[in-house]
């Protein structure tokens, strides 16, 4: 819809061009964080994606769902300054590009202040309805997502929010403006309370609900006075990047929302998910939704038995007891740090082993920048400052879960969600097991002991084998469904090899680079699927392993520009790529991880 509106102010088809990115990157320049990534967008993908909306909003309506539409959040094109040489329009700063690159960085946002703001908010908001019909009086729009505002005057912000909220309300005069709360906790060194309130306080009381996007984790109803009486959703953020992880919060979860709906003065008007992927940890996802009915807190030992009934159809004690295990480790991350997956099979750490001069920080401190944008979180360091992987559980209670899901596995022969959990379980021991092995080896380079480093190192590169074939075992841990996926919904050759370049950039590199340099977002998509593994992760593993080795051979520091120059060349070509990969799982799941769990826990 926001290009047809935008036509109706004069810009040109390619104009829009360097405004929308890519179809695997649309939501990021949706609010603002980089324009042109991974575009253009064709009309045939325009066209199909206006049907596609058209059958969503009818089945939402089929269903009782009220829809949550768009609105104008003062995001402009590049062209807007010169069809309006006198509106007010400032260029927001970089978002994580490498070099503040212009072609994806730093995009135009119409201040508020100006006329013009309104005009086209009540253009979109009409636009809208005429195309979909009068289906909702709710629109979101999320001003400064990970971008401050220029100023921190809280009557310029009161001022912004009441533009915003007029440019709905002129186009719909029932209007309720839904915002994510996130920007008060990513940028809340701005949003201090007076800034926040202006904010909440810009529009009539009942006209914004506010989502409390991570309130599994960091909810910020407690510190806000209940959003300084703003109604607002209890949500689960859960997941950042669609990372295929086992990781979940079930005490919070089952409490949470009981919690804050049962608060005195409590503004919670509902329960929410907004997670940045969904196709892991089915379990979270299986709670989380029964919390929008129930009044009580859920006692998740018993809730946990109910589940594994429902989930494999019969009760075996020994697969309770692994998932009694579970709760008590996996699925009860208590340590406040949003996971991420960074297991460095599929996060791999750019890191020099040979210095610590590069961090300018002294041996036991040192700050990692999870992306996007101001989540920063202090990890436990030692004293080698070697990278660390979020560990927040004993990792022997997960293997003893394993060996106890293994021993139930001959009553689900033909369970796929029994194949699919022991698949995923298999995995995380797996990976957390790399983790320990890439110590060794990084170890072993800075003790100059050549013959564990290649002893370390292949193990390393052995585990990304044997988990490639265990995750192409189940349909669920493929590649080539996502590719595939991509380029059906290509009308021709171009945009086949557009999108498939989209989806391999998304959950490879990410965002930009130049010959040496990544953008801090590399991996940030990352995912454990088998295809990925064989022919992305292991060869950046080796590459990196070869260059420790040469290193110790030559009897010289490991070259971190050297090594980011070999592995951004082969990613580059690897994203360009167009080589099949299979969409049907091969392999016996339970015999692949019986035997995996001989070989590396069984000693």
């Amino acid at each position: 819809m926001m290009s047809g509106d935008f036509y109706d102010f004069n810009i040109s088809s390619e104009e829009l061009n360097n405004f929308f990115g890519g179809p695997a990157f649309l939501a990021w320049a949706r609010m603002g964080n980089l324009h042109g990534w991974g575009g253009p967008l064709s009309q045939n993908w325009l066209d199909q994606q206006l049907a596609l909306q058209k059958q969503i909003i009818s089945r939402m309506l089929e269903l009782g769902m009220t829809p949550v539409l768009p609105s104008f959040s003062g995001n402009v094109p590049a062209a807007l300054t010169k069809i309006f040489p006198s509106a007010k329009i400032t260029r927001l700063g970089d978002w994580n590009t490498v070099d503040g690159d212009p072609r994806w960085c730093c995009t135009y946002l119409l201040d508020p202040s100006d006329p013009l703001f309104v005009e086209i908010g009540e253009a979109f908001i009409r636009k809208q309805i005429k195309e979909y019909g009068d289906v909702t009086d709710i629109y979101n729009c999320d001003t400064f997502n990970e971008n401050s505002p220029p100023t921190n005057d809280p009557e310029y912000i009161s001022t912004l929010g009441t533009a915003v909220y007029n440019g709905i309300s002129k186009g719909d005069k029932d209007a309720v403006w839904l915002m994510q709360g996130w920007l008060f906790y990513s940028d809340s060194s701005f949003w201090k309370p007076p800034q926040m309130k202006a904010l909440l306080h810009s529009v009539p009381f009942g006209k914004m609900i506010v989502l409390d996007l991570f309130a599994d984790v960091k909810p910020l109803w407690k510190t806000s006075f209940q959003f300084y009486g703003t109604p607002y959703i209890w949500c689960m953020l859960h997941n950042f990047g669609g990372n295929i992880e086992m990781y979940g919060t079930l005490d919070a979860i089952s409490s949470g929302p009981v919690d804050a709906r049962d608060n005195a003065n409590s503004t919670m008007v509902g329960v929410g998910m907004c997670m940045e992927g969904i196709e892991q940890n089915p379990i979270v996802y299986e709670l989380m939704p029964e919390m929008a009915f129930r009044d009580k807190k859920v006692i998740v030992s018993e809730w946990i038995k109910s589940y594994c009934h429902r989930r494999y159809g019969k009760a075996v004690h020994q697969v309770e007891a692994a998932w009694e295990i579970l709760y008590h480790t996996i699925y009860n991350c208590t340590d406040g740090i949003a996971d991420h997956n960074h297991d460095f099979i599929v996060m791999f750490p750019d890191w020099n082993p040979s210095t610590n001069s590069e961090t300018g920080m002294s041996n036991n401190q040192k700050i990692y920048l999870l992306p996007p944008g101001n989540r920063r979180y202090l990890f436990q360091e030692t004293l080698s400052d070697m990278p660390q992987a979020h560990l927040w559980y004993p990792s022997d209670d997960v293997i003893k879960a394993l060996q106890l899901f293994l021993a139930g596995g001959k009553y689900f022969s033909g369970s796929l969600t029994y194949r699919y959990d022991l698949v995923d379980l298999t995995r995380q021991v797996l990976s957390k097991l790399a983790n320990q092995v890439y110590y060794k080896a990084v170890t072993s380079f800075q003790k100059k002991n050549a013959e564990a480093l290649q002893f370390h190192s292949n193990e390393f590169l052995q585990l990304i084998k044997d988990i490639d074939v265990l995750l192409a075992s189940d349909d669920s841990f493929l590649l080539g469904t996502w590719l595939e996926s991509a380029k059906k919904l290509a009308a021709n050759p171009s945009e086949i090899k557009q999108y498939e370049w989209n989806a391999r950039t998304q959950v490879t590199m990410w965002f930009d680079t130049n010959g040496t340099t990544q953008s801090k977002l590399h991996d940030y998509a990352n995912k454990f699927w088998s295809g990925l593994l064989e022919s992305y992760y292991l060869p950046r593993a080796s590459t990196y392993f070869n260059q420790l080795s040469e290193s110790l051979r030559r009897n010289e520091k490991f070259n971190l520009i050297e090594w980011r120059k070999q592995w951004i060349s082969q990613s580059n070509k690897w994203q360009e790529g167009n080589e099949l990969y299979p969409v049907k799982a091969k392999g016996d799941a339970l015999a692949i991880s019986q035997a995996l769990y001989e070989k590396y826990f069984a000693k």
